[in-house]
């Protein structure tokens, strides 16, 4: 048995704290219901305030995607539960720590007891809530199915953050190593190498090239390690400066697009994205212009955009969605064929949603194994780099010692 702390809505609309103590999460929320609530938080009592809470979601200054979820989450839960829209916006007004949440929410709570609806309540919160959001909230309530809405919007945003963490996650361990790497080789060449410079100077000898080059290496990080950080930096932020403009960027994104190693994962991880996107909006009664035109948005990549921009205008004039986006020749002939099969089905938004479950999983598959191919690469340079130094300081002392025989 373990303790379980829970925020639930009683059926006359107030919030409810206590705590369980059951086998599992499950246990604990068919207790809060058997006894007629609502349930909006759960979690073990050794997590303390975690982020699976509500009232932590709003510490910070504006939500972040975690804390829309959440919001979304429970928003749909509440009005699934048959509260009203202005109710319970005002339950979950009154969990957050924070104030500029607070206000956020209320500014939304206000607008919809004016008799405005609530998309656009989120409408005018552009830095919260994306165009995505709102359409999506839009269409369910002309479609009088708000709860229904939100809840496969939260669906959309759970399968965003979740992706995004496992390639994040995947990626701590090789970008700790890297950062370790980086750090041993400056430790050797700007502290270790330059005590060697003295010795060879008193062996009056010459060095052989290498043991030049690691020399002239070393002192020059030891002594101008401030000079390259500079530059570093400026090279950084003129490259911003440069991919900020969009015909820049654009050749820029092209260009990667083509790489071999990189492009394909990227535009697996977009087309996942676009068709996520397009099948949810789809799902809810968004029409097909108005969806590419929010899909356009959500993609991180200009060139992938322009080319959905382009399959906008071709499915103006009546072209299918699968024949527009292929005319770029950028999007991969599996996502391509799959769209073909709905539109012809007509389950269109069916096959979007997965055509996004397949590059999800084929997305996530290429970082594996770009990361399991990584980490050994990685050490055979290190082990390399290390050599050729170990190297550069061995030459001379054994050079002489053979002189010496």
């Amino acid at each position: 048995m373990a303790l379980y702390r829970y925020k639930a809505v009683t059926p006359t609309g107030d919030v409810l704290e206590g705590q369980l103590e059951v086998a599992s999460n499950d246990e604990a929320v068919a207790k809060i219901q058997d006894a007629g609530n609502i349930p909006l938080e759960i979690r073990a009592a050794s997590e303390g305030g975690g982020a699976r809470s509500l009232a932590g979601l709003f510490a910070r200054a504006a939500m972040s995607p975690g804390q829309v979820l959440q919001f979304t989450q429970q928003l749909s839960t509440l009005l699934g539960a048959g509260q009203p829209l202005d109710r319970a916006l005002q339950i979950l007004l009154e969990l957050p720590e924070s104030e500029k949440a607070r206000r956020i929410i209320e500014r939304i709570r206000d607008h919809v007891r004016g008799g405005a609806p609530l998309s656009d309540g989120l409408e005018a919160e552009p830095q919260i809530f994306s165009k995505l959001y709102v359409n999506m909230v839009r269409a369910g309530e002309v479609g009088g199915a708000l709860d229904t809405t939100l809840a496969r919007l939260a669906q959309y945003l759970e399968r965003a953050k979740a992706l995004k963490e496992s390639v994040i996650n995947a990626m701590i361990y090789p970008a700790i190593l890297i950062v370790m790497v980086f750090a041993a080789l400056f430790v050797l060449l700007v502290f270790v190498v330059p005590q060697f410079a003295p010795m060879f100077k008193d062996m009056n000898v010459e060095l052989p090239t290498i043991t030049l080059v690691v020399l002239f290496v070393g002192n020059t990080l030891r002594d101008f390690w401030w000079g390259i950080a500079g530059l570093i930096f400026v090279g950084v932020m003129v490259a911003r400066r440069q991919l900020a403009d969009p015909p820049t960027r654009l050749k820029f994104d092209a260009w990667v697009l083509r790489r071999r190693l990189f492009g394909a994962l990227i535009a697996k991880l977009e087309t996942a994205r676009l068709a996520r996107t397009l099948g949810t909006l789809l799902k809810n009664g968004v029409p097909l212009l108005t969806a590419l035109g929010i899909g356009r948005n959500v993609l991180g990549n200009s060139a992938l955009a322009e080319a959905v921009e382009a399959a906008t205008e071709e499915v103006k004039t009546g072209g299918g969605l699968a024949f527009a986006l292929s005319q770029s020749k950028r999007f991969p002939k599996l996502a391509l064929q799959m769209i073909a099969v709905g539109e012809e089905s007509g389950t269109l938004d069916d096959m979007l949603l997965k055509t996004a479950d397949t590059f999800d999983t084929e997305a996530k598959n290429t970082v594996d194994r770009l990361l399991a191919a990584l980490v050994p690469a990685v050490t055979v340079v290190m082990t390399g780099v290390v050599a050729v130094i170990m190297m550069a300081i061995l030459l001379p002392i054994l050079n002489i010692t053979s002189s010496l025989q």
